[in-house]
C-alpha cells in the first residue's frame, strides 16, 4: 500500500492517476469538455480586443459607422462564450457524477469484503465519511477544481500572448510583480494542503462520535449523562472550527494579497501610459481589461486551490480504504465450490488471538459429524464466539486447520463456505425493508410462497398476521417497531428460508419471554431438523437435549460429552449446572427427544 501522508507534486499525481482511472469510461464526455475549453478562451479573450479596436480605430478618428459591427462582434463573442462555457460545464459534471457514483460502488463493493478486524477498528462514523463527504470533495474538485484550473493557466498564457503582441513594454510592466506572487501562492499552498488535511480528518472524528452517540441516546439519557456528551461533541466540533478558520485565514491573506498585486499592477500601466505618447487609449482600456482578467484566475487560486487541497485530503481517505487488503478468501482466486455439503466440521489444533492479545483459544480441537447437534458452554470470554466466527472465517486462525466436509476452510470459495453456514444471532439484526425482503435476506430468487412457508413453520405467521400489510410491512431500522422476540422469530425464518446445512446459534432463546420463547423452542425444533448445528448458550436448560456438549474454558476445550455424562462427571460443567440451578436439591437430568428429532 502506498503512504498516505506523503507531501508534494508527485504524490499529487499519483493520486490523479488513480481518480483518472474513473474517469477513463467517459472519456468521449471528457474530451467533448476538453475541446470546448479552447472555444471558450478564444470567445471571452477576443472582448477586449474588440473594445481596443472600437476605440482606437472608430470613436478616436470620429468614424461612427463601424461602431455598429464592433457590437455585433462583441455580442457575438458573448454568445459564443455562453454556448461554450454551458457545454465545457455540463459534460465535466456528467463525467464527474458519472465517475464518482462508480467510485463510491467501488468503495462499498470494497467494504463488504474487509475483514472484520478493520470493523473492530475503524468506527462506523468514519468509514460512512468517507464514502459520503470525502467523496462529496471530489465532487467539488470537478466543479471548481482541476479542469478549472486547467483553464486558468490556458487563460494567463492567452492573455499575456495577447498583450505581447499589442506591447511589450506594457506587458512586462504588468507581470513585473508576478515573480514575487508565485512565491506567496507556494507558501500558502504548502501550508494550505496541511491545514485541509486536519479538516477532513476531525469531520470524520465528528461523524464517528455522532454515529455512537445517535445509536446510544438511550443509554446516555439513562446515565444522565447529557451535559459530559455535549461537552465531548463541542470539543470536536471546536477542533473542526479551529481547523476551517485556519484554512479561511489562508484564504483571506492569499484572495488579499492577488487583489493588491492587481491594483499595483494596474498603477504601473497607468504610470507608464501618462508619460508615453505613443499608447493608445484603446490600448491602456485594453491592457486594464487584460491585467484584471489575468489576475482573476490568480484571485480565484485561493479558492480553487483550497478545494484542490481538501479534494487531494480526501483522495488520500479513500484511496487509503480501497487499498486496506481484503480478507484472504475474497482476495483469492479459485476455491473449492460445491452446490451441497455434509455438514462435517473439524477444529485441528486451533489457536487464535484478537489483534495480536492474549489467545483467546488454545490448540482446540474436536469433531462434528453431519446432522450432529454440538453445544457450546462456558463462562463469558471463553471463546464460544469466536469458535462460531472462525467457521465461517470471518477471522484468520494462527495455526492449526479448520475443516468443513473434509476442506479446510481457506480452501473454500468464501462465498461458497458462508452459503452453506447460517447463523442466528442474540442481538438480531434486521434491515430497513419490508418482512418479506428481509425474510429472502439470504436467497432473493426465492418466490414468495417459498418464503411464507418457511415463515409459517417456525410461526413467523402470527407475527405477519397483526402487521398493518401483512407480508409487505415495513420495518423500520434494526426492525425496532417489533418486539425482542419477534425479531428472534423473523430471524429463524430467514435462516429457514437460508437453508444452511449448518447452523450457528448463538444464545438465540434468551432474553425472551416464556411463551415467546416456546414458540421460538419448536421453531428451533424445525430449523435444526437434519443440519449439523452449533448451539452457543449460558442457560444450560436450552441445549440438555444436544447430542454432544463441549465446554469451553479460559479458551481450552476442558470437558465434552452428554448433559448426563458431564453431570455424573462433577467437572466444570457439572459446577455451572450448579450455579445456575441451585436449590439445594441434586439436579434431575429430564428425559426428553433429542433436538431436532
Amino acid at each position: 500500500m502506498e503512504p498516505l501522508r506523503e507531501e508534494g507534486t508527485a504524490y499529487d499525481e499519483r493520486l490523479i492517476r488513480r481518480l483518472w482511472g474513473y474517469v477513463r469510461p467517459y472519456g468521449w464526455w471528457f474530451a467533448l469538455a476538453v475541446a470546448c475549453m479552447p472555444l471558450l478562451l478564444g470567445f471571452a479573450l477576443v472582448q477586449p480586443y474588440v473594445l481596443k479596436v472600437a476605440i482606437d480605430r472608430y470613436v478616436s478618428q470620429g468614424h461612427q459607422a463601424g461602431l455598429g459591427l464592433m457590437a455585433l462582434a462583441y455580442l457575438a463573442a458573448l454568445a459564443g462564450e455562453f454556448v461554450a462555457y454551458f457545454w465545457q460545464y455540463y459534460c465535466t459534471m456528467l463525467v464527474a457524477q458519472r465517475s464518482l457514483a462508480d467510485l463510491r460502488v467501488a468503495l462499498f463493493r470494497h467494504l463488504q469484503r474487509l475483514p472484520l478486524r478493520y470493523f473492530d477498528q475503524n468506527p462506523v462514523g468514519r468509514l460512512v465519511t468517507r464514502m459520503t463527504s470525502d467523496v462529496d470533495v471530489l465532487n467539488e474538485a470537478f466543479a471548481a477544481g482541476g479542469m478549472t484550473i486547467f483553464m486558468d493557466v490556458l487563460t494567463v498564457v492567452g492573455i499575456i500572448a495577447i498583450m505581447l503582441a499589442i506591447d511589450a513594454r506594457l506587458t512586462a510592466l504588468a507581470l513585473v510583480l508576478l515573480p514575487a506572487l508565485g512565491l506567496a501562492v507556494n507558501f500558502f499552498r504548502v501550508a494550505a494542503r496541511r491545514t485541509y488535511r486536519r479538516i477532513r480528518e476531525r469531520v470524520a472524528r465528528i461523524n464517528a462520535y455522532l454515529q455512537e452517540a445517535i445509536s446510544g441516546m438511550g443509554i446516555i439519557q439513562l446515565f444522565a449523562r447529557e451535559d459530559r456528551a455535549f461537552a465531548e461533541f463541542a470539543a470536536r466540533n471546536a477542533g473542526h472550527r479551529d481547523a476551517n478558520q485556519e484554512a479561511n485565514r489562508y484564504e483571506a491573506a492569499l484572495f488579499s494579497l492577488v487583489e493588491a498585486f492587481e491594483t499595483a499592477s494596474k498603477a504601473l500601466i497607468l504610470w507608464y501610459a501618462s508619460g508615453a505618447d505613443v499608447v493608445s487609449i484603446g490600448t491602456i482600456l485594453a491592457f486594464s481589461e487584460y491585467v484584471q482578467r489575468l489576475f482573476v484566475p490568480l484571485r480565484d487560486f485561493s479558492a480553487k486551490y483550497a478545494v484542490m487541497q481538501s479534494a487531494m485530503a480526501a483522495a488520500e481517505r479513500v484511496f487509503e480504504l480501497l487499498d486496506t487488503p481484503v480478507a484472504p478468501g475474497h482476495a483469492a482466486s479459485g476455491g473449492v465450490r460445491r452446490d451441497t455439503i455434509r455438514g462435517a466440521i473439524e477444529f485441528d489444533g486451533v489457536w487464535f488471538a484478537y489483534d495480536g492479545g492474549a489467545p483467546v483459544l488454545r490448540d482446540v480441537s474436536f469433531r462434528v459429524a453431519p446432522g450432529e447437534k454440538v453445544a457450546l458452554v462456558g463462562a463469558t470470554g471463553s471463546g464460544k464466539t469466536t469458535i462460531a466466527r472462525l467457521l465461517g472465517r470471518f477471522y484468520e486462525i494462527e495455526r492449526g486447520s479448520i475443516r468443513v466436509d473434509g476442506v479446510d476452510v481457506r480452501d473454500w470459495d468464501l462465498d461458497t463456505l458462508r452459503r452453506h453456514i447460517g447463523i442466528v444471532l442474540q442481538d438480531v439484526f434486521l434491515f430497513s425493508g419490508t418482512v418479506a425482503e428481509n425474510l429472502a435476506f439470504g436467497r432473493p430468487d426465492l418466490p414468495a410462497a417459498a418464503i411464507e412457508a418457511a415463515a409459517r413453520r417456525v410461526h413467523v405467521d402470527r407475527i405477519v398476521a397483526r402487521l398493518p400489510r401483512g407480508w409487505q410491512a415495513q420495518l423500520r431500522e434494526r426492525g425496532n417497531n417489533l418486539s425482542a422476540g419477534e425479531r428472534q422469530l423473523l430471524s429463524l425464518a430467514r435462516a429457514l428460508a437460508y437453508d444452511p446445512s449448518i447452523l450457528i446459534l448463538d444464545e438465540a432463546t434468551s432474553s425472551v419471554d416464556p411463551e415467546t420463547e416456546a414458540l421460538i423452542q419448536e421453531g428451533l425444533a424445525t430449523l435444526l431438523r437434519g443440519r449439523t448445528a452449533l448451539l452457543i448458550a449460558h442457560r444450560l436448560s436450552t441445549i440438555e437435549r444436544a447430542d454432544r456438549i463441549l465446554v469451553i474454558h479460559k479458551g481450552e476445550l476442558r470437558e465434552q460429552g452428554t448433559h448426563a455424562e458431564l453431570l455424573a462427571r462433577g467437572g466444570i460443567y457439572a459446577k455451572l449446572w450448579r450455579l445456575q440451578y441451585a436449590s439445594g436439591v441434586e439436579p434431575v437430568v429430564p428425559v426428553a427427544r433429542p433436538i431436532g428429532a
